[in-house]
């Protein structure tokens, strides 16, 4: 097992190396770096402090280098490149030049809200997905069965920012009704609310994009856990346990059960890690939530 979980983890390392490299080539190449940014701000405003240094509409190169030597930018490519790799070994991640912080401080603050919009997503995909799945295979070809697949194929087929947009329009003041909250994970009287309230308040607020957030792995699950059980109840062994008297549900959970369980339970590290801290860029950025999806689309925009 230890063997196996080494070449996993040395599969990973081109992954990352290649991931890493792209980006970087992005921010050195691409036009509108946060040089470009600075100057441009500078000039909207007709002047100001930027780190120490004066820029204005007639800033010359030598202010121009200045900034690249305060950013890195001056040295060549393939040593910032080493650079970075060097400080990312280390677990340094530097500073924003946007948010004027520490990279790891934004993390912190951001990474409980992308938490609590996993942990509640991740919750609810398997607390509905597994008895639906097993109740569609206990039923398989009913009128029940039938539905429900039409049903979870057209969560399946929606993405999630769409679902979330067809959400506000009906749920979110939009055209219609104006049901739940459009922005945030709470009110802005929060502090006056009782336990209670902030209770409610919470889920209230979470009701909208839990669901954009949860339709796809809601669909996935259980459809993997109907196919998974369908599977062994059409084995032999099953047959033979009837056979022998054992009623339904007899069959199920003595035998069925820990059988069917096993791809779940193959499925469940990678569904619990990615909704810990994945995050998701569009639902977060649709509904205004200041999460680590929002923080990497802002990075991306300002780069």
């Amino acid at each position: 097992m230890l063997i196996y979980i080494l070449k996993r983890i040395a599969l990973m390392l081109p992954t990352l190396l290649g991931a890493l490299t792209i980006t970087f080539l992005v921010i050195q190449f691409v036009p509108g770096g946060p040089i470009d940014q600075i100057l441009a701000e500078a000039r909207d405003s007709g002047g100001g402090d930027t780190g120490g240094y004066r820029a204005s509409r007639d800033t010359d190169e030598k202010q121009i280098a200045e900034l690249k030597k305060l950013y890195g930018f001056d040295k060549p490519v393939h040593i910032r490149y080493f650079e970075m790799l060097a400080n990312f070994a280390r677990f340094d991640l530097g500073r924003s030049f946007m948010h004027n912080k520490d990279v790891w401080e934004l993390i912190k603050e951001k990474l409980p809200v992308s938490i609590s919009l996993g942990l509640w997503s991740f919750l609810l995909s398997y607390l509905i997905s597994v008895p639906l799945g097993i109740s569609k295979a206990m039923r398989e070809g009913s009128r029940f069965d039938t539905l429900t697949t039409f049903a979870v194929l057209v969560g399946y087929a929606i993405p999630g920012f769409v679902l979330g947009i067809l959400l506000i329009v009906l749920f979110a003041g939009g055209s219609f009704w104006d049901v739940f909250p459009l922005r945030g994970l709470t009110s802005d009287n929060w502090e006056e609310l009782s336990f209670m309230g902030k209770v409610k308040d919470y889920f209230w607020h979470l009701t909208l994009p839990l669901i954009c957030l949860s339709i796809h792995s809601f669909a996935v699950i259980t459809m993997l856990t109907k196919n998974t059980f369908v599977e062994e109840i059409r084995k032999q062994y099953v047959l033979v346990a009837r056979a022998k008297g054992l009623s339904q549900k007899g069959v199920l959970y003595r035998h069925i059960f820990r059988n069917a369980l096993l791809p779940l339970v193959t499925h469940f590290p990678a569904a619990f890690i990615g909704a810990f801290f994945a995050g998701s860029v569009l639902i977060e950025t649709l509904f205004s939530l200041d999460g680590m999806g929002l923080l990497g689309y802002e990075a991306i925009v300002r780069r």
